[in-house]
């Protein structure tokens, strides 16, 4: 049976005990049964696997003791921070986590001129805090230790300015990512939003070196382009 692996914010070492509380108590104790004596694997994105096992459960909480630690080596060589139009819906839900899944390490919601979602400082904090937990249960399951950062909201020529080698993927008459070579361990990549990237923020970027790269004759919607981007990219120059 596959151990569970649970998200902690706090400290962890071997020999410590720890108490688990809201969310993950109720997925431990009411989802997957786990009872005193079951072990458990935690992480709080130190990059270390913490091995225990529960000691006391109660009807909300339940105590644990860290045994031992370990370090998994399963993040990639190739650094890439996505940026990713804001999305309606479960769009970006699902773009945020197959790009933990893939090995991404940075994320930024990105605004761009055919961005339709509009979110005041209120919605967009519970947005971000939305995201944060769709990154650290994709973290949970994938077997991850680090959390990729979660940037707030910028705009696509603040983000591109922080860029040391950027790709643009482009559904036009761009070059194939396989006759690119990657001058760098650290990408930006970026798709292009539901109405793709206008003409002025293509040359933006293309001024800002970024290299205009499709993914084959299909369009892709906004929530795959970039995951199968990433694919590739592990594919070509990662660790796949």
């Amino acid at each position: 049976m596959r151990v569970p692996r649970i998200y902690l914010a706090s400290e962890l070492a071997s020999g410590n005990e720890c108490e688990i509380t809201g969310q993950q108590a109720h997925h431990l104790l009411k989802v997957l049964r786990c009872r005193s004596g079951d072990p458990v694997t935690l992480f709080n994105g130190d990059g270390s696997n913490y091995a225990g096992i529960i000691l006391s459960t109660s009807r909300n909480s339940l105590r644990m003791r860290v045994d031992s630690r370990s370090a998994p080596e399963n993040e990639s060589p190739l650094m890439i921070h996505l940026g990713i139009p804001l999305a309606k819906g479960q769009r970006m839900d699902y773009a945020i986590q197959k790009a933990v899944e893939l090995g991404v390490a940075g994320i930024t919601p990105l605004t761009t001129e055919r961005t339709v979602v509009k979110l005041d400082s209120k919605r967009l904090e519970g947005k971000l805090e939305h995201w944060r937990q769709v990154i650290i249960a994709a973290c949970e399951q994938c077997g991850r230790a680090r959390v990729p950062r979660l940037d707030s909201v910028q705009a696509l020529e603040a983000w591109a300015r922080t860029a040391r080698f950027g790709i643009m993927l482009d559904p036009g008459k761009a070059a194939s990512l396989r006759e690119l070579e990657c001058a760098a361990t650290d990408v930006h990549l970026v798709a292009g939003p539901e109405g793709g990237l206008t003409a002025g923020e293509t040359e933006m970027l293309r001024e800002r070196g970024f290299h205009a790269v499709t993914l084959g004759p299909r369009i892709l919607r906004t929530e795959t382009a970039p995951v199968a981007a990433l694919a590739a990219l592990q594919l070509l120059w990662g660790d796949f």
